[in-house]
């Protein structure tokens, strides 16, 4: 419920719970108590009319004025007096303006009777203040809840972004690595490349800019890439790839495999050396499983200047904004192996 909303549900709150307290004598007859007449509504209707007095002064004028403002002495001296004259011109009314029936005239009452009646009726008034002080202070929380939620929310999505356009140099700093080396050995196939490279910038720049793609999208985009990669793997590496050929249309976010596999390639592959790289996505249970294993030869902070080493970071930081408690994912070493593994819930829309 945006704040607009909240606004118009609190009042409509606010009607329908008066419009129940006015018309009570309407509807609640009987066959020796039957429906008022008009003088008899109007001197009913006196008493609820003083309550919102006293209720809507304390809403919209002392609690803010006062209460808020943490002068409770001055708070409590307003409401004795404000209690006091509506009391009195409550008092003056059924006096002088609409006087009781005098075909039955008042029973006199010692005056111990008066004084309790009086202090019935400002106990009245002062439940009304408090029910004033609740209602106000729980709107104000919720509004200050809103606000503090929406902070967040802003806050979240701008550092998304800029998680996002660090993870977009990146990838186009790898991807420009590899079309460099294969000018050199392939000029027209480097080409054809440059033509995909523009159809996978087009999907980072553009597609990737939404909260959520359809899965198909997003393997769509890793499968362009590891062919972009295969083509400057040496002879003695060994590239195993699978992914789903039809997959569900369920919504993931975009670009979070890309960083897993930008890390096998650049810390997976030797030039000299027998080397491997394994990328397994698949679904299963309503989750998508990512799973890529690779041979282990990290490059040193000397040798690599990429920036490949936020990539990790980065994606673990998108996962916990936007699959907070949906997601694990687990990387490390394990003999002459790199192994990370990634599995996400299915967002439902």
């Amino acid at each position: 419920m945006n704040a607009a909303q909240s606004k118009y549900t609190g009042w409509l709150v606010h009607l329908t719970a008066w419009a129940v307290v006015l018309g009570m004598p309407l509807f609640v007859t009987s066959p020796d108590r039957p429906l008022m007449n008009g003088p008899q509504y109007a001197r009913f209707l006196l008493v609820p009319l003083s309550f919102m007095v006293v209720f809507y002064t304390n809403y919209f004028v002392l609690i803010r004025r006062h209460l808020f403002a943490h002068r409770i002495g001055r708070f409590v001296g307003c409401n004795l007096v404000l209690i006091a004259a509506v009391m009195f011109g409550v008092h003056l009314f059924f006096r002088f303006v609409l006087p009781p029936d005098m075909a039955r005239p008042p029973i006199p009452r010692p005056w111990q009777d008066t004084v309790r009646f009086f202090a019935g009726n400002a106990l009245l008034y002062m439940l009304v203040v408090g029910v004033s002080v609740a209602i106000r202070m729980t709107s104000g929380w919720y509004r200050a809840e809103a606000a503090r939620r929406q902070l967040e929310h802003s806050r979240t999505q701008a550092e998304l972004q800029n998680l996002k356009s660090q993870l977009n140099p990146h990838f186009l700093f790898n991807t420009l690595n590899n079309i460099y080396s294969l000018i050199q050995l392939d000029a027209d196939r480097a080409q054809q490349v440059v033509h995909d490279l523009s159809r996978l910038l087009r999907y980072v720049l553009y597609d990737s800019s939404q909260p959520f793609v359809p899965l198909g999208a997003e393997i769509g985009f890793l499968r362009d890439y590891i062919e972009l990669m295969r083509i400057r793997l040496p002879r003695h590496v060994r590239l195993f790839v699978s992914l789903p050929e039809n997959p569900s249309p369920s919504p993931v976010a975009p670009l979070l495999f890309i960083s897993l596999v930008e890390n096998a390639f650049k810390h997976g592959v030797s030039d000299e050396k027998p080397s491997y790289v394994t990328i397994d996505l698949r679904e299963a249970d309503g989750q998508l499983i990512c799973k890529i294993k690779n041979s282990f030869f990290p490059k040193s902070a000397a040798t690599d200047r990429s920036g490949s080493g936020i990539g990790l970071k980065n994606l673990s930081k998108r996962l916990e904004m936007i699959y907070p408690g949906q997601y694990t994912l687990e990387y490390g070493q394990t003999g002459e192996a790199f192994q990370a593994v990634l599995c996400i819930k299915f967002q439902r829309t």
